[in-house]
């Protein structure tokens, strides 16, 4: 049978994080990895203050170097992906093989669709929030910034064309007891079918 990833898409701030956690299986978060980059990777942080020495200076990187990097040149998205991704993929690689004998792992990767990051059996998961409570979240985020979340959002595909590309839809109305209910029962279903295959 081997083992089942699961990727969950879907808006910025649409819970995902809190929802890949009720899954109760390794998780791999592309941001959190991100961030361990920046702040103690050598090897990323020559290639990068080669690349913009304007920006970046000094390890560890702050964030904020970052977004102002970002925020000079929409093109800097481009040369920071290509910089940057390798050495995520390198951490997903150790993360699959430290995983391999479990049955589920959950992928919390943004553009994880618009990279074609998946394999043919991986299990995408929708996840669909209201509008509203998505806007609510992003403008409580420490690090808002509405010129940089559009420029983020134009690289991704659009919320209609990730549902499309989705086996399941979880509906996330940020109430955590239904939410747990909808992880668990999908959670056996994903099971049960694979294991019916």
């Amino acid at each position: 049978t081997g083992m089942i990833k699961i990727a969950l898409v879907g808006d910025i701030c649409s819970g995902k994080t809190y929802i890949s956690k009720l899954f109760k299986e390794p998780v791999f978060s592309a941001d959190y990895e991100v961030s361990k980059i920046y702040q103690k990777n050598k090897k990323c942080f020559k290639k990068l203050k080669k690349k913009f020495p304007k920006f970046i200076r000094r390890l560890p990187i702050e964030k904020k170097s970052i977004i102002n990097l970002l925020l000079s040149n929409k093109r800097n998205f481009k040369y920071l992906g290509k910089i940057v991704h390798p050495f995520v993929r390198q951490k997903l690689k150790k993360f699959f093989s430290k995983n391999k004998k479990k049955k589920i792992v959950i992928l919390d990767i943004p553009l994880f669709l618009e990279n074609k990051m998946y394999g043919k059996n991986d299990i995408i998961i929708f996840v669909k929030t209201k509008k509203s409570d998505v806007n609510k979240k992003i403008k409580l985020r420490p690090n808002f910034n509405k010129i940089l979340l559009k420029k983020f959002k134009s690289l991704q595909l659009t919320l209609s064309q990730k549902r499309k590309r989705s086996h399941f839809v979880i509906n996330n109305n940020f109430k955590s007891e239904i939410v747990k209910k909808s992880v668990k029962i999908l959670k056996r279903k994903i099971l049960n079918d694979r294991n019916c295959a």
